[in-house]
């Protein structure tokens, strides 16, 4: 019997722009409309195969996200998602099922093209897609939805998640530079990759919840 190929949404966006709280709401709603669906959460902290994002991102391999080249933080990335695939879910998505992901490959390109001249992006988002996708083999996203959001109110949200303690961020969180880049990145990719934007921020504060999800669920069809 051949597989049947499942589909896979990412929900894609900056730190603090209301990614897991939507992945729920769309999580929660396809079972509510009687979807086989199952959740992700990239990187899968709680699995060994995270061990050298956690050491990236605790700065164990230099305290700037650009001690450590575009290429070389992409395979940490690269081979947990690969890990999580083949011992977790690629049955369920060969069998049909959907699957709905905080943070992908997609967060590769946002956060890595950040460290790279913006003439060299197109090279570096080839070469991303090509490793994961042709050469690891894990399934490229049916829908990418990038949650687009304020700076200045991220970076509140981001600060609440801590409990105002600044020094609870990991590398990428702390250099407010470097988030700025990668908003630009997130930008330029949402545009030029076919992503599906949805504005979550309106006057200085985040839409409402509720308001986003019906975003959501609009353009995937619901």
């Amino acid at each position: 019997m051949m597989d049947k190929k499942g589909k896979l949404i990412v929900i894609e966006g900056v730190d603090g722009s209301g990614k897991t709280t939507q992945l729920q709401r769309l999580y929660d709603a396809l079972l509510a409309r009687g979807v086989a669906a199952r959740k992700l959460k990239f990187p899968h902290y709680d699995s060994d195969s995270s061990a050298l994002v956690r050491m990236y991102l605790r700065g164990d391999f230099g305290k700037e996200p650009q001690d450590v080249n575009a290429y070389a933080a992409s395979s940490f990335y690269a081979v947990d998602r690969y890990a999580s695939y083949k011992a977790d879910w690629e049955g369920f998505y060969r069998d049909g099922g959907v699957l709905v992901a905080d943070r992908y490959t997609t967060s590769n390109a946002v956060h890595q093209c950040s460290k790279l001249p913006e003439e060299q992006w197109p090279a570096f988002l080839q070469w991303l897609f090509h490793f994961e996708y042709e050469l690891l083999g894990i399934p490229a996203p049916d829908q990418v939805i990038f949650l687009q959001a304020e700076a200045a109110v991220t970076e509140k949200m981001l600060l609440k998640r801590y409990g105002g303690d600044a020094s609870r961020e990991d590398i990428h969180e702390a250099d407010r530079a470097y988030m700025a880049r990668s908003r630009a990145a997130a930008t330029y990719c949402a545009t030029h990759l076919g992503w599906t934007t949805v504005h979550c921020t309106r006057d200085g504060a985040m839409r409402p919840v509720e308001d986003i999800h019906g975003e959501i669920m609009k353009s995937l069809g619901y």
